[in-house]
């Protein structure tokens, strides 16, 4: 089954059959991928108005509407601070700072989330691309994409929205920045 589900990925991203297998084990990490369009199973369930009265305009762009900031205008992409990132959607932890790393790409980039059970895999093939949309599991949020040119120790780059997220500094209280109110 791992085989299949490597193979499938390698139709969908962008280059990976040229991966060496130390670029290509982070796909571990993805258990499914869902097809383009399909609908995932979600625990967070709101009405578009509903999504619309709870999230900051440029926010529902992109959480539910698969929007993307431009590159470099986003407040995470270049922080360096250390703490938690959270689906602003669903509040649920993301990814640690300890992931983050520079890919030169313009917005934050992680190479592993918090815990594998937070991302749904979707396949993107929009605007004649082949990527894989990683969205919030709890909500079904589009997030952004991940791509298998990573570094150590999956390979993969999680690249994300600043507007998809709450970054919390360790040490501090998430309901104090709105999470999990």
């Amino acid at each position: 089954m791992k085989s299949l589900i490597l193979l499938s990925l390698c139709a969908i991203s962008l280059g990976a059959c040229g991966q060496s297998k130390e670029q290509m084990e982070g796909y571990d990490l993805i258990n499914k991928v869902y097809s383009s369009g399909e609908e995932v199973p979600v625990e967070i369930k709101m009405t578009d108005e509903e999504w619309k009265e709870k999230l900051p305009s440029e926010s529902y762009y992109i959480l539910r509407q698969q929007g993307t900031e431009r590159a470099y205008t986003g407040k995470y992409w270049n922080s360096k601070e250390k703490g938690t990132y959270y689906s602003l959607a669903s509040g649920q932890p993301l990814f640690l700072s300890d992931a983050k790393f520079d890919s030169g790409c313009g917005w934050p980039s992680f190479f592993e989330p918090i815990d594998k059970d937070a991302i749904i895999y979707r396949a993107d093939n929009a605007h004649g691309m082949r990527r894989i949309e990683i969205l919030d599991s709890k909500s079904g949020s589009h997030l952004g994409h991940v791509f298998n040119d990573g570094p150590a120790p999956t390979g993969l780059r999680y690249c994300l929205n600043s507007a998809a997220m709450v970054f919390v500094p360790f040490g501090e209280d998430p309901k104090d920045y709105g999470v999990g109110e």
